[in-house]
């Protein structure tokens, strides 16, 4: 096979992996606009209607690590097209779900789908293209269907709901998925850890799935029993001491599942750290922007979607900007950048108005939201596999995956809390108010961003101060870059 042919198959094969990664992402966020007509269709309880987002959650949350482990030992693609044949096919079963019951399990197989497949995708990404502006860009293509995935999502599921039928968020995973499974084969090349062995740390496995998942089912109950329940404690004293046990296993284990080596690389260990702080922000502000359009704004679920249009579209335009200011720059440079423009647009969000108009008061605020995204998002992916051998790629991509999910997760459950509060002390302050009136609930939604911003700030300080500072690269490396451009032009 000739170079030229070689190159662009390489590039073919980057968006079919993305185009996988994409879907998954959008999985996450085109439920939720979704949620009454499924309630409606299914006789859904309003306790377990959060079912249909919490079984998704804890298997994706739960098994990344393990997902990226087994990529690197039974084989990327194999495992990347296991994980894609069980999100398709639990996709076309959640559309045909006929009862709550089954609709929570087939939503259960679709997370687990998704955490074998995503780690799998990044770790093919990793081993396809070297370190350096080649990576770099590969990497910037991926930050953007990443960043815009959620934004997306709420975009599709309201159209989707609104003129079909809540089944095709569903249904619109199959023919993608069959696709990428059938063309897979031809522009996806085998890999797998060079070991000396191919022990499995069994036991690592068991305690840091069971006390993710544990942890995830821990945040979601907490924003019902509350914080201090005995349920919520006792179930955070669980995942908590399955956790600790891990890392005493791993240390202890001659083939750990996670190398607790990797945290040497300051980078990576930095990247993870923002991740989970800025997932914590962002899952967070999908939440809050969407109740505040809906039940503030009084917009329907195709309004709303469109009105995220704004944020994707400047996601994906800046990230291929954010890529060149890596390569040239270095991450240390640039992510700190983006986490505090994320949290300046978390301050414009907390000054929303009851009587908020879309281009004056959501639209600004969705324009610098995206490039702050954009800035974070692509120099985070790079930071977290900078350095990273070969043999640790699919570990790499499932620890910065699980990062971004555990910190949704917990942001999502401490925001939900924290709104929540603030909403009925406004209440009690204000005699005639309700919990559902605009004032209360845009009281609690401004107190929960400004939280918010402070842990991007947090990100932002802890991401210059942990990563490593970079070389600027060479010209050859930007004479590579370009060539590799030119390539996909062509």
């Amino acid at each position: 096979m000739s170079t030229e042919l070689h190159d662009r198959k390489r590039w073919i094969a980057l968006a079919v992996i993305v185009a996988a990664q994409f879907m998954v992402v959008l999985d996450v966020a085109i439920v939720n606009v979704a949620l009454p007509s499924i309630k409606n269709d299914l006789h859904f309880t309003q306790e377990s209607l959060q079912w249909v987002i919490t079984a998704y959650s804890i298997l994706f949350g739960g098994v990344l690590l393990l997902g990226g482990r087994m990529a690197d030992l039974l084989g990327r693609r194999r495992l990347f097209m296991a994980g894609l044949a069980l999100f398709t096919a639990s996709s076309l079963l959640n559309g045909l779900a006929w009862s709550e019951g089954s609709l929570i399990a087939f939503r259960a197989l679709q997370g687990l789908g998704g955490a074998l497949l995503a780690p799998a995708a990044l770790s093919i990404l990793t081993t396809m293209f070297r370190e350096g502006r080649e990576r770099n860009l590969a990497l910037g293509i991926w930050g953007a269907a990443s960043g815009s995935g959620g934004a997306a999502g709420v975009l599709l599921g309201g159209v989707l709901t609104s003129s079909l039928s809540w089944s095709w968020i569903f249904f619109v995973n199959v023919p993608v998925g069959v696709v990428i499974l059938a063309v897979s084969p031809w522009l996806l090349r085998e890999s797998r850890a060079e070991l000396d062995h191919r022990y499995f740390d069994t036991a690592g496995a068991a305690s840091i799935t069971s006390g993710l998942m544990l942890l995830v089912y821990a945040m979601t109950r907490a924003t019902e029993r509350g914080w201090g329940s005995a349920t919520t404690i006792a179930l955070l004293g669980a995942s908590a001491a399955l956790i600790v046990g891990f890392v005493v296993i791993e240390l202890r284990s001659k083939a750990p599942l996670l190398p607790m080596r990797i945290f040497r690389l300051r980078s990576l260990a930095g990247s993870n750290v923002s991740g989970l702080l800025l997932a914590s922000a962002l899952f967070s502000q999908f939440f809050l922007l969407t109740l505040y359009m809906q039940e503030v704004l009084h917009y329907s679920a195709l309004k709303t979607g469109v009105a995220y249009i704004a944020l994707t579209l400047t996601i994906i335009a800046f990230s291929a900007v954010a890529q060149g200011l890596v390569t040239r720059l270095g991450v240390r440079r640039v992510l700190p950048v983006g986490m505090a423009i994320s949290a300046g647009t978390l301050v414009l969000f907390a000054q929303l108005p009851v009587h908020g108009h879309y281009f004056w008061d959501l639209f600004p605020a969705f324009l610098v939201g995206g490039i702050g995204l954009a800035l974070a998002f692509v120099p985070m992916q790079i930071g977290g596999l900078t350095g990273v051998q070969q043999s640790d790629a699919g570990v790499a991509s499932g620890l910065i995956n699980t990062s971004q999910q555990v910190g949704g997760a917990i942001g999502l459950a401490a925001a939900t809390t924290i709104a929540t509060t603030f909403t009925n002390h406004y209440v009690n302050a204000h005699p005639g108010t309700t919990a559902l009136s605009g004032s209360a609930l845009t009281h609690g939604f401004a107190i929960t961003f400004y939280v918010l911003a402070g842990l991007a700030v947090l990100g932002a300080v802890l991401a210059a101060v942990l990563i490593e500072p970079k070389s600027p690269v060479t010209q050859a490396e930007l004479v590579e870059g370009d060539l590799a451009l030119d390539s996909m032009a062509a």
